[in-house]
């Protein structure tokens, strides 16, 4: 290849990798916990009824929900045009109802509390909630940070074709060099390449995935004016629409209970676990219900659907993983790769790994920049390799610990208000990252992710009254895992502090990571790592 145009796929790569690298960095970082979103559920404190690892009692569990469903329609009439109930189990420990009310634009869960009284939430509480939307919406706005990050992974995706490119003439011979020794960059750049490397079918799938998730509707514009006439839509009805509405016919007809419902959609899907039910026109004699839930089937995607008549339980569409359209196969397909809704807890665990190593590249790879623009005999470093720097540590570091701060705001505090310890925290970081000189806030932040971090699990210890090894030998495994996971990045987090820290003292002055650069210009020479 021509060093021309392998010079550009380096600056296409170098610059499309710092556009993106912090919002991948906040993807990366939240998505890799969030693979065990469900598991979650059992980290916050639960009541006695629902404590974590016991065995649910089915019958019990939905004659919950039919209380629940009940209760939410003697007090909330206008829920019989259109309600959302989750059954209690993966999606958390008892059963809850979505609702729009009438002119109203926000959705609220509704859900019974100890007494048997209707409680009102938000739609989307809590710190589980809040972390799943973290990792594509950085924080921001839903809607606004579904569509940045479907940008965001278009060039994420720009990244890594160019990212192969310059890699590829030397992919055999330099796989598995780890260089270690004083060249410190050198082993980065080292590390970077071969977690890049090692991880890439992963990341092409995520930068795939997550484009077409969230720009989806927008990708296919052209497609619907260019190829079919605006009509687009009208085609992939039939995959996305599970059946058509049927106007309510002003004839009352009470509709099945919620036993009977998922009696018979287990009829017409046997071994359907459900999970889910729509509810349309309840009441009406053309009330239309459906039921989602999972087929255990070795399918990349296993999502199973049956629509019934509510009043007659007719069953009027099955959708199996086994008999799906090639629209819906690849779609529920993707998700199922994206979201890693497959291969139970060893995919977990891998996509858990991969998640926190491709936060690894990002990180490394805006330092890498950073340590390639050091003017090596000027003690003044230029103004955008120190802004970059800043945002680096304020941005990826203000991520990790607003995480950690997240998880003992879960523990500790109301749903509601759990998010706010991850803003606080991230945007404390931030600024300090901002006002501080790179080399001593490097340290400095680094250190402060390492005491949230091993506040964790003591946290968790306080809310529920359950201490690491107790939640062990309770086999409550959630509540282990969290409290471990969290020592061990606390270890590792106050290890690469030691290390900032050495580096700032000790390392070649002319760096903004050098602490003599950040005091002053006249510094004696420092003598180089050991």
């Amino acid at each position: 290849m021509k060093a021309a145009t392998l010079r550009s796929f380096l600056a296409l790569h170098t610059w499309v990798g710092l556009l993106a690298g912090m919002a991948l960095f906040i993807a990366f970082y939240a998505g890799a916990i969030t693979v065990f979103t469900h598991q979650l559920n059992d980290w916050a404190p639960r009541p006695a009824a629902a404590v974590p690892g016991s065995t649910p009692d089915l019958v019990a569990e939905v004659a919950r929900a039919q209380t629940l469903v009940d209760t939410m329609l003697r007090q909330q009439p206008a829920a019989q045009e259109a309600m959302f109930l989750v059954m209690a189990g993966d999606h958390g420990p008892v059963p809850r109802i979505f609702h729009q009310p009438p002119g109203g634009t926000a959705t609220f869960q509704y859900q019974l509390d100890a007494d048997g009284a209707l409680q009102t939430l938000p739609q989307r509480t809590g710190f589980v909630d809040f972390l799943y939307d973290l990792h594509f919406t950085a924080g921001l706005p839903r809607l606004f940070g579904t569509y940045l990050f479907g940008v965001v992974c278009v060039l994420y995706g720009l990244a890594l074709v160019s990212g192969v490119v310059i890699y590829a003439p030397v992919l055999v011979k330099d796989l598995f060099a780890l260089r270690i020794g004083r060249n410190v960059k050198r082993l980065w750049q080292d590390a970077h390449n071969v977690i890049g490397m090692l991880s890439l079918p992963f990341h092409v799938i995520f930068a795939w995935s997550g484009a077409v998730l969230a720009l989806g509707v927008i990708l296919l514009a052209p497609f619907n004016t260019l190829v079919f006439d605006g009509k687009l839509m009208q085609v992939l009805a039939q995959d996305f629409e599970v059946v058509p509405h049927v106007e309510p016919a002003k004839v009352a007809r009470p509709t099945l209970p919620v036993a009977e419902l998922i009696r018979r959609a287990q009829v017409a899907i046997p071994g359907m676990e459900i999970d889910s039910i729509a509810y349309h026109d309840i009441g009406d004699a053309n009330a239309q219900i459906e039921l989602y839930g999972e087929v255990d089937q070795r399918h990349l995607n296993t999502m199973a659907l049956v629509a019934l008549n509510g009043a007659s339980g007719e069953v009027l569409r099955t959708v199996d993983p086994r008999t799906m359209s090639p629209g819906n196969t690849w779609l529920r397909g993707l998700q199922a790769l994206h979201f890693g809704h497959f291969g139970h807890g060893a995919v977990l665990w891998l996509y858990f790994l991969l998640g926190l190593g491709g936060a690894f590249l990002f990180y490394s790879g805006n330092l890498l920049w950073i340590e390639a623009r050091r003017k090596r005999r000027a003690p003044q470093q230029p103004t955008r390799t120190q802004v970059m720097a800043r945002l680096t540590l304020g941005v990826c570091l203000g991520c990790v610990g607003g995480v950690s701060a997240l998880f003992i705001a879960g523990a500790l505090l109301p749903d509601a208000q759990a998010k706010y310890a991850y803003y606080g925290t991230f945007f404390a970081l931030l600024l300090w990252a901002l006002i501080r000189a790179p080399a001593r806030a490097g340290a400095e932040l680094l250190f402060a992710c390492a005491a949230l971090t091993a506040l964790v699990p003591f946290a968790g210890w306080i809310g529920t009254g359950e201490h690491v090894f107790a939640a062990l030998w309770n086999g409550h495994w959630t509540r282990f895992f969290v409290g471990i996971i969290a020592l061990l990045l606390a270890a590792a987090y106050a290890r690469m502090g030691v290390a900032a820290r050495r580096r700032a003292r000790v390392g070649e002055a002319n760096s903004v990571w050098s602490a003599s650069h950040s005091t002053s210009r006249d510094a004696e020479p420092r003598p180089p790592v050991a």
